[in-house]
């Protein structure tokens, strides 16, 4: 039997602040959830590109991306969907970012946007995982936070270590 390299889904995200310190938050159309611009990088596809280019087609906005604060992995595996087999491990990595110019424009995946204060993030954001994303947003300091999880059957954080 041949070989196989493991296969890892790639993905990024951003905590968006504009010059008021507000945190960009996007609504997902078919989960009704806010969230945090971002999604899969794809084939050839740089981190930072991808990044500004998820928050372009979520939103419309123009950013800039800054400063890696968290790697996450999670760890789980599940059956696909759309014609796809089994859904692997996905690597997250975070970034802070800052808001350019661009007004809102909901998309294929967004209905609405909100600017939101720091210390009210976590009133509209309802996921485990980005809620622990977000905290680790709070607390970075120039060290980056990895966590791994898994989101089914339920969400487990499963470990953190600062890096």
């Amino acid at each position: 039997m041949e070989k196989q390299f493991p296969t890892h889904i790639v993905a990024v995200f951003g905590i968006v602040e504009n010059q008021n310190h507000e945190i960009l938050l996007l609504k997902h159309r078919e989960k009704s959830v806010w969230m945090f611009p971002g999604g899969q990088v794809e084939i050839g596809e740089n981190l930072v590109d991808a990044l500004i280019r998820e928050a372009k087609e979520e939103s419309n906005m123009d950013i800039t991306v800054n400063k890696l604060f968290s790697i996450s992995s999670n760890t789980c595996t599940y059956q696909g969907y759309n014609g796809y087999g089994i859904i692997p491990t996905k690597v997250v990595f975070g970034f802070t970012c800052t808001y350019i110019g661009g007004e809102f424009c909901d998309s294929n995946e967004t209905t609405e946007s909100c600017w939101v204060s720091k210390e009210k993030v976590l009133d509209y954001i309802k996921v485990p995982d980005f809620i622990e994303k977000y905290k680790a947003y709070l607390q970075f300091n120039g060290d980056i936070q990895y966590l791994e999880y898994i989101t089914k059957p339920q969400y487990e954080l499963k470990y953190t270590h600062t890096i």
